[in-house]
């Protein structure tokens, strides 16, 4: 298979694995309708480096080194789950703190925090470090020409960020965002269990060391 085409079938891919339903999908999309689009936004930002970092340490043959040291894949979920359920306890306990989406917002928010949640969020998770070296793995050439290794990150930061750009500018608009005010408690305690549920999920699963 020819680079370019290896490379645009690895894009193919990974922007198929960010629209996929997940932990990263919740959290930009609670924050752009609960805190505001600035921080929708600084979470997809976030979002997006931590692709970049999961496509460098893929390029570094990360897959290789997770199939070979058991202990560190597990670990690393094990670890994952952890912060997603500590994520998850965060929300719950915010539930039923109203907000008011008024002047009083703009210093409520903090779009620096939003950012470190993002990339937190995204390299929490085990998972995704797994899926990027098994794309990698599968469909990068053993010996991809330099242009590759220049091209890829910067590539993969449009997907990932770009993707959850989307997700941002769409649940930050006024309708979502009158629904989230109408139903924050229940939209906050659904969005922190099914963030909890993935976390428990990645410890309960931690011994299988499959992809």
């Amino acid at each position: 298979m020819p680079a370019s085409t290896a490379i645009l079938t690895i894009l193919a891919a990974l922007l198929l694995g960010a629209m996929s339903p997940g932990p990263s999908f919740v959290i930009v999309a609670r924050n752009a309708i609960g805190l505001s689009r600035g921080d929708g936004l600084a979470t997809a930002l976030g979002m997006g480096i931590g692709g970049v970092f999961f496509s460098g340490i893929a390029l570094l043959g990360l897959y290789t080194l997770l199939a070979t040291v058991e202990w560190l894949y597990v670990g690393l979920k094990v670890a994952g789950g952890v912060y997603l359920i500590y994520l998850a306890s965060k929300i719950w306990r915010g539930a039923a703190k109203p907000l008011a989406f008024d002047a009083a917002q703009t210093a409520s928010t903090n779009p620096r925090k939003s950012f470190w949640i993002g990339l937190s969020t995204q390299l929490s998770n085990p998972k995704t470090a797994v899926y990027y070296g098994s794309i990698f793995a599968a469909l990068l050439p053993q010996h991809p020409p330099l242009w590759c290794y220049l091209a890829l990150p910067p590539a993969i930061f449009a997907i990932e960020a770009g993707w959850y750009t989307v997700v941002a500018l769409c649940f930050s608009s006024k309708r979502p965002r009158e629904i989230y005010l109408q139903w924050k408690a229940w939209i906050d305690r659904v969005a922190s269990s099914a963030v909890a549920a993935l976390g428990l999920r990645l410890i309960l699963t931690a011994h299988k060391v499959g992809i």
